[in-house]
């Protein structure tokens, strides 16, 4: 899994880098990972819908659909954007690595009004006291983010609590009635004023888990 991760973590990555001809991409990899996601769930997709769910303006995404289309990615077509067998492939990595995105309600946790939780697989051992999660949702957008770790059968919110039933009981029934956890799997869930920020935010936090030698 840590292999996948930073394989994934390099590939995505590799789409934001500057191409030669061509524009310097306005667009982050929080973009690339929710336009596959847009791609998946709807089959095909036009470059207007996708620019107006992703709120980028039509240059990035005009750059940013070049690039998915140039890496193999996507097809387009009169239809819109849709994924290639290999752009299925690597969306289907993708989810193994993170498995779910929910929207959740607020809790005695909550930074903002709107929260969204990040499932990731078999990295707590990248968790220290959650700082670091939180300091790269609020480069993202975010108001910031908390870090849920389950360990030994229990979740816990290192440098927090480490009993988030104890002490958080709305937040921690939340996070196990949405998400099915296993050994040594995280929750980071990020705060906004919009789902958008909050997503980002999220995502942002859960990147800096995933090994490589940096965060884009």
């Amino acid at each position: 899994m840590k292999e996948t991760g930073k394989n994934l973590k390099k590939f995505f990555e590799s789409l934001l880098e500057e191409k030669a001809p061509g524009p310097y991409p306005s667009f982050s990899v929080f973009h690339v990972i929710k336009s596959l996601e847009l791609i998946a769930k709807e089959g095909s997709i036009g470059r207007g819908l996708l620019s107006s769910k992703l709120e980028t303006g039509e240059g990035a995404t005009r750059t940013l659909v070049s690039r998915l289309k140039s890496y193999g990615l996507i097809v387009v077509s009169k239809k819109g954007c849709s994924l290639t067998e290999k752009g299925r492939k690597i969306w289907s990595e993708f989810q193994s690595l993170f498995p779910k995105k929910v929207n959740l309600d607020k809790s005695e946790l909550s930074l903002a009004a709107f929260n969204v939780g990040v499932h990731v697989r078999g990295v707590a051992d990248k968790v220290r006291a959650g700082l670091e999660q939180r300091d790269a949702a609020v480069i993202a957008g975010a108001r910031g983010a908390i870090t849920f770790v389950f360990k030994g059968g229990r979740l816990s919110l290192p440098g927090m609590s480490m009993d988030a039933a104890r002490d958080y009981p709305i937040a921690f029934r939340q996070i196990r009635e949405q998400f099915n956890l296993n050994e040594n799997d995280v929750v980071v869930v990020g705060s906004a004023g919009d789902w958008i920020k909050a997503e980002n935010g999220a995502f942002a936090a859960a990147w800096t888990l995933i090994e490589d030698d940096g965060f884009k």
